[in-house]
C-alpha cells in the first residue's frame, strides 16, 4: 500500500489522534516515580510511622507518600509509594498524618488539587468527539462504496448501460417468443413514437415480467438493454431498502429524475416485490419505510407530475403479493408471463447454449429436450454446462449422449453418491422398491411412460424411477391423478409384498401422495362427498404475502370429511398398487434381477422386461354424482393442426430479433424413489 494512500485513509488519522491523546495523558500525568501499593500496605506504613512526607491528591483520590530511609545499609534510599483511598479511608489517614506531623514523626503533610491547562482540557473534550466523527464519516462512506460519497447517500444506485457493457441481444434469447414480441414493440415505441401516435396509441408506462424463477425475466431485460438505442438504467428492488427512513423514496425520486433528464429512457427494476409488496401486509418501522418507497414509485409512474419518455420494466416471481395500485393500467400497462418453455422452446434453448460447445455427432437435441419437461432455461443451461464439465473431467473431446444423460440426472437429483456403499439386502430392498414404482406405472393405462430406473444413490435418495410424459401436458384428468397416486405408492406396496416389513424409504412417496390426494379433494373437486368446492386457502408460498397468515374457512365436520376422503383415496391407491404387483410378481422379480446386475435401466430395456406385463383397463367414467349420467356420444373428430408461430418470428433486419431465447425455471420431471436413506 502506498504511503500517500495510507495517509488519506481515515484509520491513519484515527490512530494518530488516539496516539496523541494517550501520549498527552501519559506526559501530563503526575506522580511519576511513585510505586503503586495496596491501601492496606499504605495504612501499615502510617501505623509504623515510616512516612516522611505525604500528599493527598483530592481530584484523583490518591495518596503519595515518601517513606523514611531504612536503617538497613542495603536499602538506604527513600521509597516513593502511592495508593488510592475509598470512602472514609482518606479522612482517617489525613487525621493520622496531622497527628504525626504535630508529633514530629512526619516532616510534612499536603493536600493537592490537580489542575489541567486550558489546552489540555480542550484536547480532552475535542479528541473523543473527533474520533467519533471520523469513525461515523468512515462508516457512512463505506456504506456508499467508498470515500467521497457521504453526501450521495440518498442518491440512486442504478447502473447505466453503455456501449462498453457486454451486450445481450434478442438473438441470445429463446423459448419465449410472445414475451420477445411484446418487448420488441417497446423498443419500437421508443424508436418510432410517431407511428403509434398517428393512430392515437399511447406508449405503455410499465411492463411487468412475471414468472417462476429461472425462466428468463432478467435475461429478457438484459436483451432489451442490448437492443435499445436509449439510456437503460438497471437497479434491484433491494437497492431502495436502507436502514435510514426516507432513503428509499429519495432514491426513487433521483432515479426517475436521471431517467427523465435523459428521456427517452428505460428503467429496469429487478425483484420489484422487495418494494412493491401490498401495503398493510406487515408490521414495524421497516414496513412503513417500504410503504413510503412504494408510494413514491406510484407517484413517479403515474402521479400528478407526469412527463413521458420513460418506460419502466420490472421483474418478479411473486406477482401475487404486489400492491393493486402498482398493477393497474397507467402504471404497469402490460403484464407478460414468462413461463417454462415447451418442447419447441426447450429445443431452441438447448441449441442456443450448445453454441461454442463440441457436441458429438449423432446427439439428438430434441431428444434431450423431451427428457427435460418442466425444465427452465436456467436448468437447461445448467444441463449443458454440467455435460461439458463431465466431458472435460473424463478427458473427452466431445459432449456425447452419456454425458448429457448424466448431466440431466445431476440437475434433477444431484451427483451420484459413489461413497455410499449399501449392503446386499439394502440394495435388494431398493431394487424391489424402484421396481414397484416402475411396474405399477407401466401397468396403469393413463400414467406416463417409464424412462429410467436406477438403484444408484443420488442426493438423499437410494434410487429413483423417472416417469416422463412423451409430450407437454398442461392439465391432468382425475384418472391420470389416480394412476399417479397408485405408482407413487408402488414402492411401499412392493416392500410389503416381498419383505412383509416396509422401510422408511417410502417417506417422500407418502408425503407426495398425501399432498396430491388432499389437492384432489380440496382444490380440484374430485371427491364424491365434498364435490366441486374449493376448501382452504393457498398457503404454499414460503413467506408472507398480503396476509399475516390464513385460517381454515370450513367447519370441523367438513375437515373430518376431507380427512376421510383423503385417506380413502390413499388406501384405494395403495391397494391397487399391491394388487398389480401381486398379479405381476414374476415380472417384478425379472426386473429386480436386471436391476441388481445393471444398476440402471433405460426406457428400451424396461420396455423389453415389461412385455409380458398384465396391464389394467381404463378406469370407468366419473362425473362426481350418480345423477349426472355421462353422454354416450363421443366428441367430434377434428384433425389436429400444428400451431402457426410464424407471426411470432421477428425480422432480424427490421428489429434485430431472432426466434431464440434463454428462459429460467418451472417444475421438474416426475420422480418416484426412496426419498431418504435408511
Amino acid at each position: 500500500m502506498k504511503l500517500s494512500r495510507l495517509i488519506k485513509g481515515p484509520w491513519f488519522w484515527i490512530l494518530l489522534l488516539t496516539a496523541g491523546l494517550v501520549g498527552y495523558l501519559t506526559f501530563t500525568s503526575s506522580g511519576d516515580g511513585f510505586r503503586e501499593v495496596e491501601t492496606a500496605d499504605m495504612v501499615q506504613h502510617f501505623n509504623k510511622k515510616e512516612v516522611k512526607e505525604v500528599t493527598f491528591v483530592e481530584g484523583e483520590q490518591q495518596i503519595r507518600a515518601t517513606l523514611k530511609k531504612s536503617s538497613d545499609k542495603k536499602d538506604a534510599e527513600e521509597k516513593k509509594v502511592k495508593s488510592s483511598w475509598i470512602g472514609e479511608q482518606g479522612t482517617q489517614l489525613a487525621t493520622i498524618a496531622q497527628e504525626q506531623v504535630e508529633a514530629k514523626d512526619m516532616e510534612s503533610y499536603n493536600v493537592k488539587v490537580p489542575k489541567r491547562s486550558a489546552i489540555g482540557s480542550l484536547l480532552l473534550s475535542i479528541i473523543p468527539f473527533a474520533l467519533f466523527l471520523l469513525i461515523f464519516l468512515w462508516f457512512m462512506s463505506s456504506m456508499q462504496g467508498g470515500g467521497g460519497k457521504v453526501m450521495q447517500f440518498s442518491k440512486s444506485r442504478a447502473k447505466l448501460m453503455n456501449k462498453d457493457t457486454p451486450q445481450t441481444t434478442f438473438a441470445d434469447v429463446a423459448g419465449c417468443e410472445e414475451a420477445l414480441e411484446e418487448l420488441a414493440e417497446i423498443k419500437e415505441f421508443l424508436a418510432e413514437p410517431a407511428k403509434f401516435q398517428a393512430v392515437g396509441a399511447k406508449i405503455p408506462k410499465g411492463v411487468l415480467l412475471c414468472g417462476p424463477p429461472g425462466t428468463g425475466k432478467t435475461l429478457l431485460a438484459r436483451a432489451v438493454a442490448g437492443e435499445a438505442a436509449v439510456p437503460f438504467y438497471s437497479i434491484s428492488g433491494s437497492d431502495f431498502v436502507e436502514m435510514f427512513v426516507g432513503v428509499g423514496a429519495s432514491r426513487v425520486r433521483d432515479l426517475f429524475e436521471q431517467a427523465k433528464a435523459n428521456a427517452p429512457a428505460i428503467v429496469f427494476i429487478d425483484e420489484i416485490d422487495a418494494v412493491g409488496r401490498h401495503r398493510g401486509s406487515g408490521m414495524g418501522g421497516g414496513h412503513d419505510e417500504r410503504e413510503q418507497t412504494l408510494n413514491q414509485l406510484l407517484v413517479e409512474m403515474d402521479g400528478f407530475d407526469v412527463r413521458g419518455g420513460v418506460i419502466l420494466i420490472a421483474a418478479t416471481n411473486r406477482p401475487d403479493v404486489l400492491d393493486p395500485a402498482l398493477l393497474r393500467p397507467g402504471r404497469f400497462d402490460r403484464q407478460i408471463g414468462v413461463e417454462a418453455p415447451d418442447l419447441a422452446g426447450r429445443t431452441a434453448i438447448l441449441k442456443v447454449h450448445a453454441k461454442g460447445k463440441p457436441i458429438a455427432e449423432g446427439v439428438d437435441i430434441e431428444a434431450v429436450a423431451r427428457r427435460t419437461p418442466g425444465f427452465s432455461g436456467a436448468d437447461l443451461a445448467n444441463v449443458l454446462n454440467e455435460a461439458a464439465l463431465l466431458t472435460a473431467r473424463l478427458n473427452k473431446q466431445e459432449i456425447d449422449e452419456e454425458a448429457l444423460d448424466e448431466a440431466i440426472d445431476r440437475v434433477i437429483s444431484g451427483p451420484q453418491k459413489r461413497t455410499r456403499l449399501m449392503n446386499h439386502h439394502e440394495r435388494l430392498v431398493t431394487a424391489y422398491h424402484e421396481g414397484g414404482h416402475a411396474l405399477v406405472a407401466a401397468a396403469l393405462p393413463q400414467s406416463d411412460p417409464v424412462h429410467k430406473i436406477t438403484i444408484l444413490p443420488r442426493g438423499r435418495a437410494l434410487g429413483y424411477t423417472m416417469v416422463l410424459p412423451d409430450e407437454d401436458k398442461y392439465s391432468q384428468t382425475r384418472a391420470e391423478l389416480l394412476d399417479k397416486l397408485a405408482y407413487m405408492l408402488g414402492g411401499r406396496a412392493a416392500e410389503e409384498l416381498v419383505f412383509h416389513d416396509p422401510t422408511t424409504g417410502a417417506g417422500n412417496d407418502i408425503e407426495k401422495a398425501t399432498s396430491l390426494a388432499r389437492a384432489m379433494v380440496t382444490q380440484y373437486g374430485m371427491s364424491d362427498k365434498i364435490g366441486a368446492v374449493r376448501l382452504g386457502e393457498d398457503n404454499s408460498q414460503p413467506f408472507l404475502g398480503r396476509d399475516m397468515g390464513s385460517s381454515r374457512n370450513y367447519s370441523e365436520a367438513v375437515a373430518a370429511t376431507v380427512d376421510a376422503e383423503v385417506s380413502e383415496l390413499i388406501v384405494e391407491a395403495h391397494q391397487e398398487a399391491f394388487d398389480i404387483l401381486h398379479e405381476n410378481r414374476d415380472v417384478l422379480d425379472a426386473l429386480v434381477v436386471e436391476l441388481m446386475e445393471m444398476e440402471t435401466l433405460d426406457k428400451a430395456q424396461v420396455a423389453r422386461i415389461f412385455e409380458p406385463l398384465r396391464r389394467r383397463q381404463i378406469r370407468p367414467a366419473w362425473t362426481g354424482s350418480d345423477s349426472r349420467i355421462p353422454s354416450t356420444v363421443p366428441p367430434v373428430v377434428i384433425e389436429p393442426k400444428t400451431a402457426d408461430l410464424s407471426h411470432l418470428k421477428i425480422d432480424l433486419d427490421d428489429i434485430k430479433i431472432a426466434r431464440l431465447d434463454e428462459p429460467e425455471q418451472p417444475g421438474k420431471p416426475e420422480q418416484s424413489g426412496e426419498g431418504e436413506a435408511e
